[in-house]
């Protein structure tokens, strides 16, 4: 639900964490960098990243009374680009130390950058890289994966984007996966690689719960299926709930751009958790 009370708090944690890592910015601009900040988080969770909607909505309630133009507005969102990411992990990073060792989930979930009779004509991205299949709908899109990692209560603690071709497995080995100790990570059998899992086990502590397919090499024990099956019940909820933040069409001019919405769709919800 849309209030000045949650509003207030999202701005309250951003505000926080770019004082905690010692940012600086002119103090003569009309808007604070957290305020620009918090006006995106706003568009992409009331609505669907539509930043002039939100924009217009912050000057009209008086929460952000000096608010820019639009096209300044963009202009200094894609330069907090990099704070926007780097924000997104500090919280990650607070919310793994608070839990310790615990468990986790992964999964990916494939955002097209444009419909399929469109692709020819696609400019934001070029080449067969791009082309993905969604087993779970039977279809091909044309765009990016983006694989999360998120907490036992369905809280995202790290991220990453991928092309849409490339598997899971693959997709694995380039998450940091910076949990604690003897925690474990549940994952569908698409994650499904046996050097990894020994690996990260031997050396991270780490165990890898990934679901078996009925040829599988190592068997799970029917109390050990029902708990990976039980755990990543989650995890979809949580792609749903991101999901549905969504407009049917990202609109985003360059590659940059359309990440960055990704990532505030991402940022957006795991704020709006916090604050509930």
């Amino acid at each position: 639900m849309l209030t000045e009370d949650k509003i207030i708090g999202i701005y309250c944690i951003v505000d926080d964490i770019l004082k905690a890592v010692g940012h600086k910015e002119d103090r003569r601009r009309k808007i604070s960098d957290s305020e620009v900040i918090t006006t995106a988080l706003v568009s992409a969770l009331y609505f669907g990243g539509h930043i002039d909607n939100g924009r217009g909505f912050m000057k009209m309630t008086g929460l952000v009374p000096g608010m820019v133009d639009k096209s300044r507005f963009n202009r200094r969102l894609h330069k907090l680009s990099e704070i926007i990411f780097s924000m997104f992990c500090q919280i990650g990073h607070e919310l793994k130390s608070l839990a310790g060792a615990s468990e986790y989930v992964i999964d990916s979930f494939p955002v097209a950058v444009c419909d399929n009779i469109r692709i020819s004509r696609c400019r934001i991205v070029k080449g067969k890289q791009w082309r993905g299949k969604q087993c779970s709908m039977r279809r091909y899109f044309y765009g990016v994966k983006v694989q999360v990692l998120v907490s036992a209560t369905g809280i995202p603690v790290e991220f990453g984007f991928v092309p849409g071709c490339e598997s899971d497995v693959q997709a694995l080995k380039k998450l940091p996966l910076a949990v604690a100790p003897e925690s474990k990570i549940y994952g569908d059998s698409a994650y499904t690689d046996y050097q990894v899992e020994d690996d990260m086990k031997e050396t991270e502590l780490i165990e890898l719960m990934i679901q078996r397919k009925s040829n599988a090499k190592r068997k799970d024990e029917p109390w050990i299926r029902f708990i990976k099956e039980y755990m990543r019940k989650g995890i979809e909820t949580s792609f749903s709930e991101i999901k549905a933040l969504f407009l049917r069409k990202i609109h985003a001019v360059t590659f940059k751009g359309f990440l960055l919405k990704l990532a505030m769709f991402i940022l957006a919800f795991t704020l709006n958790k916090l604050t509930n």
